[in-house]
């Protein structure tokens, strides 16, 4: 099966929250993607390894009612607010009166994410997507404790330093992204969240 086509690119900043100075990615994807794709192009991009169940919320552009879209596992087939992220595309829900939404990954760790829509584009020639145009400071570790662990990471006050001593909180560069194809993507999530029978 072919790459679907498309005209138009959303370009979406996405936000940590409760981290300052911010950590923050600019991304560009196609109009066509679901927010599967999405998700899988977010974790890309901070620099997540996609080890944790996680969800988008977000008002719907008509009623304004909060849906969660994510991968609907056996608690959520009766949940009257959970969408699947696998059909609902961007396109009818991101628009310049509904341009924010809330990511949510490590239900633990709870790392909070605003994904706010900037602008639609034209899609250049010659141009691959999806793409980093823009971002500051390295993603946090993964399973480091929330915001509270990333914290004393930064400061040198954690009981696990020496584990990061490699870390650089600072470094980001937008040219070392590398976007992993969504399809396979979503084979080795299956294989690491198995459906449940």
């Amino acid at each position: 099966m072919g790459k679907k086509q498309f005209n138009r690119v959303y370009q979406f900043k996405i936000t940590l929250k409760y981290i300052r100075p911010p950590i923050w990615r600019r991304i560009q994807v196609p109009e066509t993607y679901t927010f599967w794709e999405l998700h899988a192009a977010i974790q890309n991009a901070m620099g997540w390894t996609d080890s944790h169940l996680h969800e988008f919320v977000m008002p719907h552009p008509d009623t304004k009612e909060r849906w969660r879209i994510c991968i609907p596992f056996e608690e959520d087939l009766f949940a009257d607010d959970v969408l699947d992220e696998g059909k609902e595309k961007i396109a009818n829900w991101f628009s310049e009166d509904n341009p924010v939404a809330i990511y949510l990954y490590d239900f633990g760790d709870s790392w909070e994410h605003q994904v706010k829509l900037e602008k639609i584009l034209p899609r250049e020639k010659g141009v691959s997507y999806p793409r980093c145009v823009a971002g500051r400071r390295a993603c946090p570790p993964e399973d480091c404790g929330g915001v509270g662990g990333y914290e004393a990471i930064v400061a040198g006050e954690s009981e696990f330093q020496e584990d990061f001593a490699d870390y650089d909180p600072e470094h980001f560069d937008p040219s070392e992204v590398e976007f992993e194809d969504p399809k396979a993507h979503w084979k080795w999530f299956r294989e690491f969240f198995p459906e449940e029978e």
